[in-house]
This record gives C-alpha cells, structure tokens and sequence, in this order.
C-alpha cells in the first residue's frame, strides 16, 4: 500500500524525539540529584564508553560534529570530572578519551532505568501493537543505517 512518505517522515520523527523527550524526563524523575547534561554531552559519553580510548576527531566523526565542538565538549566534561584525557601512547600530541568509573556507573544506571521504563510501559500494549513494534526494528534499524552513511 503506498504511503505519503513525506507525512511518514514527519510522524516518524515526531514520534521519535516525544519518545525520547518523555522517556528522558521520566528518568530524570526517577533518578533525582543528577547534574543535567546536554544531549551532546550524553552522546560523547556513550560514544567513549561504546569505544574507550577513542580520540578526539574519531568521536567527532562517529557523531557527525565538528572537532572543535567535540573538543569543546571534552573539556566540558573532563572538568566536571566524567571523563578522563589520557595521552595516546603512539602519538604524545593525541589524547585518548575514557569515561571515569563513576560515569560508567551513572550511564549504566541511566540505560537500566530507561529499558526497565520502556518495557514496563510496552507490558501495557496489546500484543498486536508490541508485536508491530519489533517488527518494525529492523527496518527503523535500515532507515538508520541509511541516514548514517549520508551523514
């Protein structure tokens, strides 16, 4: 059947950034006395916590950014201590990123309590709707490879 995919693109995203926008001030709710970072910031974090040593330019690539916001953004979050700069033992004018101990354990507790959230909330759907749902990952998970490499 075809679609106008134009208006599926515009509900699609919609639905997307509401998704996430609830469920992050859900979270938040659940989890008090959290410094608020920036979506930018969170993103860094998972990309070094995904890839520990990651440097500075390849973070920037992975997340579409240019090196000076990503740099930026590292020393943001190395001075509120989340995350450490370590030089690359290969090239002293490199740095390598990881993210601290602490960090580690506050984003794992953030991906906890986010799935825990969803998955309590996908008990609440019908069958059929939740059965929809993984249906339609791994074509979400196509459209996201798509717009990556065009990125």
């Amino acid at each position: 059947m075809p679609r106008d995919r134009t208006a599926l693109a515009e509900n699609l995203m919609k639905t997307v950034a509401g998704l996430r926008r609830t469920v992050r001030r859900q979270i938040r709710a659940q989890l008090p006395g959290r410094r608020e970072l920036t979506g930018a910031q969170m993103e860094l974090l998972r990309e070094v916590k995904r890839n520990p040593g990651i440097g500075v330019a390849a973070a920037a690539r992975a997340l579409h950014l240019a090196g000076n916001s990503v740099s930026t953004l590292v020393n943001q979050l190395v001075s509120a201590g989340m995350l450490e700069r370590q030089v690359d033992p290969d090239d002293r004018r490199a740095v390598r990123l990881e993210v601290t101990a602490a960090t580690r354990e506050r984003l794992d507790t953030w991906q906890r309590a986010r799935n825990a959230y969803v998955a309590g909330k996908l008990t609440e759907l019908s069958e059929e709707d939740t059965e929809k749902i993984a249906e339609a990952m791994p074509a979400l998970g196509r459209l996201l490879a798509l717009i990556q490499e065009g990125a």
